[in-house]
């Protein structure tokens, strides 16, 4: 854990807030890759054919989603994102709104199994 003080606090730069954005982004992805496949059922992913219409097996979202888990993690250490940095905060959970709304109408159309 960081210990810092008020004159080592991190200067907060442009790329943190891409990082946090793209964090949020990122971990948003996760949910419904991760449920499906631990429903057993199957879901888009960029693997399929074609690329995020087809359906791919439960244990390739699983794997999606433990990819977008570990670089949505990465981007929210590089981001720098904490409680105290609370605009940072809001700049993930932009990324999570926007990646959500995008999901929910690319996947409004898939086909129910």
């Amino acid at each position: 854990m960081e210990n810092t003080t008020p004159s080592t606090e991190i200067k907060i730069k442009w790329y943190h807030y891409i990082a946090a954005f793209f964090a949020g982004f990122f971990l948003a992805n996760v949910v419904p890759h991760f449920t499906h496949g631990i429903s057993g059922d199957s879901f888009p992913t960029p693997f399929a054919t074609p690329p995020g219409k087809g359906l791919s097996s439960p244990t390739c979202n699983i794997l999606w989603a433990c990819f977008n888990l570990l670089v949505g993690y990465i981007l929210l250490k590089v981001s720098k994102a904490c409680w105290n940095r609370k605009a940072l905060l809001f700049v993930v959970f932009i990324g999570i709104v926007i990646c959500g709304v995008m999901l929910s109408i690319a996947f409004q159309d898939k086909v129910k199994g």
